[in-house]
């Protein structure tokens, strides 16, 4: 979606990146995810975006199966646009940007609170070692070589 590639890198977040890094594909997911927005006319109305590029990340969304359309109407024809598991798996990585801008990027008090449908306590998004449990500090954080990667991307250690 972005209309570059990051061809030169083998990272997940690169790969992310070409599907959502766009600013308005976070701002539509987020309104399907929390807001119940499914139509084109309510993600345009409820974010002010130019048509043509509402109608470019919708299409890009439903070509990476982040949503899929359904025709809700004949006459006229008309979609809506759903989440599809992959798109609602997005939730967690937006949760963690609004924490992230809460802290960093909001003035006084967080403007949204995300909240547990069934109880009503909060929702956080933290990031947890399998043996430890919560890890606070981003310095704790290592990166190793995965299965994934190219044979001939590892560096030869000399």
């Amino acid at each position: 979606m972005l209309g570059k590639t990051y061809d030169s890198q083998v990272c997940s977040i690169a790969r992310a990146l070409e599907v959502i890094g766009e600013r308005w594909s976070l701002l539509i997911v987020r309104d399907a995810l929390f807001a119940d927005a499914t139509r084109y006319s309510d993600f345009q109305r409820r974010l002010g975006i130019a048509t043509n590029v509402l109608k470019a990340r919708l299409d890009g969304f439903v070509e990476a199966g982040i949503m899929r359309r359904h025709r809700y109407s004949e006459q006229p024809e008309l979609y809506e646009y759903l989440l599809t598991d992959k798109g609602r798996a997005l939730a967690p990585a937006l949760v963690a940007l609004t924490e992230w801008g809460d802290q960093w990027a909001t003035a006084g008090e967080p403007p949204i609170l995300y909240t547990h449908s069934v109880c009503g306590a909060g929702i956080t998004q933290e990031v947890v070692c399998a043996h430890c449990g919560r890890v606070d500090d981003p310095t704790e954080i290592q990166v190793v070589v995965g299965p994934g990667m190219p044979p001939e991307r590892i560096r030869q250690k000399d």
